[in-house]
């Protein structure tokens, strides 16, 4: 039965969560499965794997699964808990990997294809982008990938239903990190300082000002300063303040916006307040726009009632590097169930879903291929 062996991959892979690119035993596990099936595994990203079954056409479709966890302390109470202290598959690319793997063995099984079929086992989604490592090392043009699907589990979907969309999806994002660096000095006696924690709090000030005043209303984007940390004591005029942050937006003019009033106001705060900023905005990854074609076959191959038009959302995808370089579209498989408690958002610690949701996305895939007459 389907659904005992991707409980089964799934919570093999949920014991043994890595970060980044540093997946040696899911690596191992996942290439284990797919020799198993009859496959021959290319190891790409340094522990990504890319397993293919060629077809009657030199064509590929390619279906992409991320593989590695976050570093966050798992607070389920699950048969199945993390092995791995403070890593836990908080965001269910446990969940994708295993409806990928019974996806290939499926294909395993069958008979030639018309087109190529590819899968993308990839490490680093959440950082630093694995995606991208995956395409420059020829993931993609090694194999004629003419395009690619991708699935995520998603909490703010019920259970049964997928979530599409045509066009911008997901936010394009970019994190900052900015140390702000003033004059110590006694704190009866701040005219002979500079303080770095009132010109950090300015600045914090003016960033939240700028989608208010400097971006049509009409256009999502988003400023988030994250943390701040400094001061010595609280009688000292405080030398260094640090903030970091997030900012996100769908549109590439807008999103280049953002970045220029955020230098606008430090080069601002700098000579109001008398203090040296350093630091940097540093751009991740592009939005995640899906193509119009294969949204219109997604939306054919599935039952019109599992349907959901969804919104686009501000999280970010390193799938959108597979967009760039070929036509694709990314998906959501709904795991929301009130009164089984799988509510907790991607990232929390009580992250959890019921895993005949995973079926769903297994279908997902077979019947994508029968849409594209691939099958």
């Amino acid at each position: 039965m389907i659904l005992e062996e991707l409980k089964t991959y799934r919570r093999d892979l949920h014991q043994i969560p890595e970060l980044g690119f540093d997946l040696f035993k899911t690596h191992q596990y996942v290439k284990d499965k797919l020799i198993s099936f009859g496959y021959e595994p290319k190891v790409y990203a340094k522990t990504g794997l890319v397993a293919v079954k060629k077809g009657k056409s030199k064509k590929a479709v390619a279906f992409r699964a991320d593989m590695d966890a976050l570093p966050v302390k798992e607070a389920t109470n699950v048969s199945f808990k993390s092995l791995h202290e403070g890593k836990m598959h908080a965001c269910g690319h446990d969940g994708h990997t295993a409806m990928l793997l019974g996806f290939a063995h499926y294909v395993s099984l069958q008979p030639t294809p018309n087109e190529t079929i590819v899968f993308l086992f990839q490490p680093a989604e959440e950082g630093p982008g694995g995606a991208k490592v995956m395409i420059e090392e020829g993931a993609l043009s090694d194999y004629f990938v003419t395009k690619v699907f991708g699935l995520h589990l998603f909490p703010g979907l019920d259970e049964g239903l997928v979530g599409i969309k045509d066009g911008p999806m997901l936010a394009r994002n970019a994190e900052f990190d900015f140390d702000i660096i003033g004059v110590s000095s006694h704190g009866a006696q701040p005219h002979q300082g500079k303080d770095a924690v009132l010109a950090a709090s300015m600045l914090v000030t003016l960033f939240n000002q700028i989608i208010s005043r400097y971006i049509d209303p009409l256009e999502p984007a988003v400023i988030t300063t994250g943390t701040i940390n400094g001061g010595e004591a609280r009688n000292i005029i405080s030398n260094k303040v640090s903030i970091s942050g997030t900012i996100r937006a769908f549109n590439d003019d807008i999103f280049e916006t953002l970045k220029q009033k955020m230098n606008d106001m430090i080069s601002g705060v700098k000579i109001a307040y008398g203090v040296d900023i350093t630091g940097a905005i540093v751009d991740y990854y592009p939005a995640v726009i899906n193509d119009s074609h294969l949204y219109h076959v997604v939306k054919k191959s599935l039952d019109p009632k599992v349907i959901v038009d969804i919104k686009p959302y501000t999280f970010s995808e390193d799938f959108a590097y597979y967009q760039k370089a070929v036509p694709g579209i990314f998906s959501f498989i709904g795991t929301k169930n009130i009164e089984k408690d799988y509510i907790h958002p991607l990232h929390s610690n009580y992250f959890n879903f019921d895993e005949k949701v995973l079926v769903n996305g297994y279908n997902f895939y077979i019947n994508v291929c029968k849409t594209l007459g691939i099958y």
